[in-house]
Parts: structure tokens; sequence; C-alpha cells
């Protein structure tokens, strides 16, 4: 991934929006425990979203850049990958989904 288009923290831990030149949307998180079951990014084109993994596990992100958000809400998907340490422990594509209000889902 060549352009840094986000990286930010908050109580889910650090993590790194990159695109590269063809536009396809990386998102670095800290490694969670278990893989991913149906993961979806849920996003409304705010300055937060939230990493669905599975029934059990989810990764809020807030603070997301003004420069982040039109390409994560032109994205049909983005890449995954869950850091430990320098290592990349897994990675997987989860299809964006766009919705009106991300608050709504939170409560």
């Amino acid at each position: 991934m060549t352009k840094e288009t986000n990286a930010g923290e908050n109580t889910e831990g650090k993590y790194e929006i990159l695109q590269n030149a063809a536009g396809e949307i990386l998102i670095m998180i800290k490694q969670r425990r278990g893989g991913p079951e149906n993961p979806r990014f849920v996003y409304d084109g705010g300055e937060t979203a939230l990493l669905y993994r599975s029934r059990e596990s989810s990764v809020f992100l807030g603070g997301i850049n003004v420069d982040a958000r039109h390409p994560l809400k032109s994205a049909d998907e983005i890449l995954v990958a869950e850091i430990d340490g320098d290592e990349v422990a897994r990675e997987y594509v989860a299809p964006v989904r766009i919705i009106r209000d991300l608050k709504m889902v939170l409560k």
C-alpha cells in the first residue's frame, strides 16, 4: 500500500488505513482472539466505523481522518491485516456495508 490515509488510536488500540495506487484499501489492526467469521466493515461515511469480525468480536474505529472517508465510502471491500508485533497474523477481505447512521447500530 502506498498512501496512508489515516492513522488513529482509540479504545480498540492503534489502527492504520492505507490505500494503494489502484484505490484498494488496507486496514491494519492489532490481532484479536479467534478468527473472523463472515466479517463486514460497517460505515456511515463519518468519523467512526465498525469492523464486525464475528458474533463475539467487533472492532470500533474512531477518529477516521477526513481524507480517508470518501475512499472508504466508495470501496466495495477492504483488506484487513491483523498484526502481532511486526508480523501479519492473519488477513482477510471484508465487504463494506454503507448504512445511514452507525450510532443507531451501536445502541
